[in-house]
């Protein structure tokens, strides 16, 4: 009897976990159609990237119990720093950039709000690529950098109409310089491979880990969304760019899951 009912207790435990990853999602939502509505609110933006690392977190503990997930944030958000770190001071892997003085905390002249969105959607993604790969090493990491790095169609184009950041050169994606791109992708492949490893490479298959694949599906139709008519002016090569990239892997993502 001690047996099942810790075995009810855990479930019980997994099931309110996973509620907090619901709630979250739900208020990150909100928090994304009001920066729609008020874009140039500061304090909009850190909310909503907050929500959605409490969201991802709670929703890969959930999947793949507190301590995994833990880990695998905290890699995340470490190696997300770290490039964003280097890359203002020597310009790779991303290209000649700085931040502005719009974001705090900055710690070592890296918004702390990056780093934890490097960490969410790096969850995100990873879960979104196990639920494509279930199987093998490489091809999910691949997968899982390329659906991450779709979300930076969206994510550079808009903190530059924020005035969060600023590039030495412009380049020609509406001011983003096509190598950061490459630089989002080579960092990518290291949050993967470290999330990869810290999770214990699960096919993506657990309630928590659907949670993952939603967050990012809603984060894919809300951009796509918002660019293509809410965002004044609107930006309908961004929605396109970016709802095809991201929406492609979230469609794969839930196809996978229909034929289970």
């Amino acid at each position: 009897m001690a047996g099942a009912d810790g075995v009810v207790g855990m479930a019980g435990a997994v099931r309110m976990v996973r509620l907090v990853g619901v709630v979250a999602l739900a208020a990150m939502t909100a928090a994304q159609i009001a920066t729609g509505l008020r874009p140039h609110d500061l304090r909009l933006t850190t909310v909503v990237v907050v929500l959605l690392a409490v969201s991802a977190l709670a929703f890969a503990a959930a999947a793949y119990g507190p301590g995994r997930a833990a880990g695998a944030f905290a890699a995340a958000v470490t190696a997300g720093f770290a490039a964003e770190w280097a890359g203002t001071r020597t310009g790779l892997p991303f290209g000649d950039y700085r931040y502005t003085d719009a974001l705090w905390p900055r710690p070592g002249g890296v918004p702390l709000v990056v780093a934890l969105a490097w960490g969410g959607m790096g969850l995100a993604a990873h879960a979104v690529a196990r639920r494509v790969a279930p199987r093998g090493r490489l091809i999910p990491i691949l997968a899982g950098a390329l659906a991450l790095t779709a979300w930076d169609l969206f994510l550079d184009p808009q903190m530059l109409r924020l005035g969060l950041w600023v590039w030495a050169e412009p380049g020609p994606y509406r001011g983003v310089p096509l190598g950061n791109f490459a630089g989002w992708l080579l960092v990518s492949l290291l949050v993967m491979t470290l999330i990869d490893r810290l999770t214990g490479r699960t096919d993506g298959g657990r309630a928590g880990a659907t949670g993952l694949v939603v967050l990012y599906t809603v984060m894919a139709a809300m951009e796509t969304v918002g660019f293509a008519v809410v965002f004044r002016p609107p930006d309908p090569l961004v929605a396109a760019a970016g709802g095809l990239a991201m929406g492609t892997f979230a469609l794969l993502a839930w196809g996978r899951a229909w034929r289970r």
